[in-house]
């Protein structure tokens, strides 16, 4: 029987009590699987786990790339950026690369943030806080022009064109700024047209941005600033959401809640529907809680931080909201748990063979939470008419140098669909970006 033919229903007190005393023996693998009417089967919550494996990342040899598929060639499309986080392609085919990672103020500042488990990233340091513009006119997958777009920004993520001006997504809050197709560098002065909560809890800097297909609404998420609200609500609020707005900033409204770090948005293609991947909470075991892709309902809840999975009640915080916990929704794939699953890009090009095409690829940025490296690769959901038709595949690996040794090349986050059918892989702590194309 598939994990997905059976439903769960919330643990009992019981098992939580267990839990406590008992860390559950761990599963083969933390839960992956293809959409369910229900939740998949998880095991039981164990609040005591306290479990830190950072990865060290020993960057890639000469002529080594990550493993795609058979029918598939990988190359190094451009290097030496500063931990390049995300990739947007503009309409005359530039491609943007968001620079930023978390800010520390020294070395003594980045351990301690390491060793509470605030950090998971080892290429930490001073932010570029840059976009940097690519341009492969020929085609040939080496890009002629790099200039720096965009400079001065705090820790930008997520970018969009809308009606001909350009938005950013920094940390604190979202800018506009005038836009001429052709540009290289942005000259004109920008405005802040929308703050947005920053500080908390150092992994959920990351704000990123999507439009709708008239561009007359934009969606922006904002990751939590804690675990689990450990340091109180009141540093929750707008967080943990999908907020919606008009393009001047104005109407903000929760579009979908409970969402511990959302990052990657996209439309399934030939829909009107909005998905995201969900980097889910820490310290309950080594296999929960499962990260997660999920189609967005407006107005709904997704159970961060009372439940997890459905309407299954974190036991740290047992009894505070049952009306919420009773609410929550079931995603609809797992992607395992503690993989840091956040990049998502829909792949909506014909180059790919047929499997490919309307699916979701994933970035799984990887664990420092489990007593195994779990992520660190590009995994492919397959859909079919804008649903998901199958289990969680690997697609692009390799990044995983010596796993007992918790060594890796690099970590696997932003991806976006090029033009002419290739995918662009962001691997933010080797500084390179990744191109997968068919083998000619």
């Amino acid at each position: 029987m598939s994990m997905f033919q059976k439903i769960v229903f919330v643990v009992p007190a019981a098992l939580y009590l267990a839990a406590c005393a008992h860390a559950p023996a761990p599963s083969p693998a933390p839960p992956t699987g293809p959409p369910a009417a229900g939740a998949p089967s998880l095991p039981a919550p164990n609040p005591s786990h306290d479990v830190k494996r950072y990865s060290k990342v020993i960057g890639w040899a000469e002529g080594q790339t990550p493993r795609a598929p058979e029918g598939f060639q990988v190359s190094r499309f451009a290097d030496g950026l500063r931990n390049p986080r995300w990739i947007y392609v503009l309409p005359n085919q530039d491609i943007l690369v968001a620079e930023a990672s978390s800010e520390f103020k020294d070395d003594e500042d980045r351990k301690e943030a390491q060793a509470s488990g605030k950090a998971q990233s080892q290429n930490l340091g001073n932010s570029a806080n840059q976009i940097t513009l690519l341009r492969d006119a020929n085609g040939d997958g080496k890009p002629e022009v790099r200039e720096v777009f965009l400079s001065g920004l705090r820790q930008p993520l997520g970018m969009v064109l809308v009606n001909g001006q350009f938005y950013v997504a920094n940390t604190d809050g979202v800018w506009r700024y005038p836009y001429k197709t052709g540009e290289t560098t942005l000259r004109a002065r920008g405005e802040k047209i929308l703050s947005l909560p920053a500080g908390g809890y150092n992994n959920h800097w990351t704000r990123n941005l999507l439009a709708n297909a008239d561009g007359s609404r934009i969606y922006v998420s904002v990751g939590s600033a804690s675990n689990i609200g450990e340091h109180g609500m009141d540093e929750e609020k707008r967080r943990a959401n999908i907020l919606e707005i008009h393009p001047d900033g104005s109407q903000e409204r929760i579009f979908a809640s409970g969402l511990r770090n959302p990052v990657g948005m996209g439309w399934a293609p030939g829909t009107q529907t909005l998905w995201t991947v969900v980097n889910e909470r820490d310290n309950l075991g080594d296999n929960l809680v499962p990260d997660y892709l999920t189609r967005v309902q407006e107005g709904g809840f997704y159970g961060w931080p009372y439940a997890y999975f459905g309407a299954n009640e974190d036991p740290r915080l047992a009894g505070e909201q049952p009306a919420l916990v009773k609410k929550t929704l079931v995603p609809d794939v797992p992607l395992g748990s503690h993989t840091a699953s956040l990049g998502l890009a829909f792949y909506d090009q014909k180059a790919f063979p047929a499997k490919y095409q309307g699916g979701a690829f994933i970035g799984q940025h990887g664990s420092w939470n489990r007593s195994e490296l779990s992520g660190y690769k590009v995994v492919f959901v397959p859909f079919q008419n804008g649903k998901p038709s199958g289990e969680p595949e690997d697609f692009l690996t390799g990044f995983i140098a010596h796993r007992e040794k918790a060594e890796v090349h690099g970590r696997p986050v932003g991806i976006a669909v090029l033009p002419d059918g290739a995918l662009l892989v962001a691997d933010d702590s080797s500084n390179t970006l990744w191109r997968v194309a068919p083998r000619k």
